[in-house]
């Protein structure tokens, strides 16, 4: 199981797909589960190949959060919270778009790594729950850092404290997630996403995604200092000159390849 539990593999697109699995315990997260998500993570961290990350869980459910079944453990709890922290942050922290495709159940640590990602697409029976309170424990996996900058302050405290099940329109309705497909529809959703992502500008991409994740951290003109280098960045790539190139010449997008334009 241990080398199992996490299954991942990228397309030729650059699409790296991460699927949690075990879906006979709902994709619960065991230790052995977080060491191998870990080690995916910093592999996909520093794989050239891969522009996008598609996040899911095998079996019809996203993930039940840490496995509660397995929680005793000899080692205290303050290092093994925090190598769980470390996923959230590497999640979080990736470089490329990241989507977390979620059908079924996503509770706890599941329902905040969906948040951890950049944008989640839900299918019409996904239900979503923190459910810690119900379990005597706080929030966790991020989730207080997460959870109102998502939805606000109001409906976070709700989400947070009732530990309540919402349905998938309900998340919709309150931006906990970014869209939400017919269950037979979310595989071909999510596929299309993530080509339309793999084929836009990585060097861009990447750039944009920090922007905006550092943001909530540096007033109006730190942002606009930060957005400033961004570009400078951007320019000294070949996808820059491309890009405008097609617009002026009213062509199709070129290929994009991120490389660097001043050797």
């Amino acid at each position: 199981m241990d080398t199992e539990s996490v299954l991942h593999s990228t397309s030729p697109e650059g699409i790296t797909t991460i699927t949690l699995n075990r879906p006979e315990r709902k994709n619960a997260v065991d230790e052995a589960m977080w060491r191998r998500l870990t080690a995916v993570l910093a592999e996909t961290r520093n794989c050239p190949q891969t522009r996008v990350v598609v996040l899911q869980g095998a079996g019809g459910d996203f993930c039940t959060g840490a496995d509660v079944a397995k929680s005793k453990h000899e080692e205290h709890p303050i290092p093994r919270l925090r190598r769980i922290g470390d996923v959230a942050r590497a999640i979080h922290d990736l470089p490329v778009p990241v989507v977390a495709k979620v059908d079924g159940v996503a509770a706890g640590a599941g329902l905040n790594m969906a948040l951890a990602c950049d944008v989640v697409a839900a299918s019409d029976r996904a239900r979503f729950t923190e459910i810690f309170t119900k379990r005597g424990l706080s929030i966790d996996f991020g989730g207080s850092w997460l959870l109102p900058k998502i939805v606000g302050m109001q409906q976070a405290k709700r989400l947070a404290l009732l530990a309540e099940v919402i349905d998938a329109a309900e998340a919709e309705r309150i931006g906990l997630v970014t869209w939400v497909r017919p269950a037979d529809e979310l595989d071909a959703f999510v596929d299309e996403t993530a080509r339309r992502l793999a084929g836009l500008p990585p060097v861009a991409l990447e750039q944009t995604k920090a922007l905006i994740n550092s943001a909530v951290g540096v007033d109006l003109a730190g942002a606009l200092r930060n957005e400033a280098a961004a570009q400078a960045v951007n320019f000294a790539t070949e996808d820059a000159p491309a890009a405008f190139k097609a617009f002026l010449e009213k062509a199709e997008s070129p290929q994009y390849t991120g490389r660097w334009a001043l050797r």
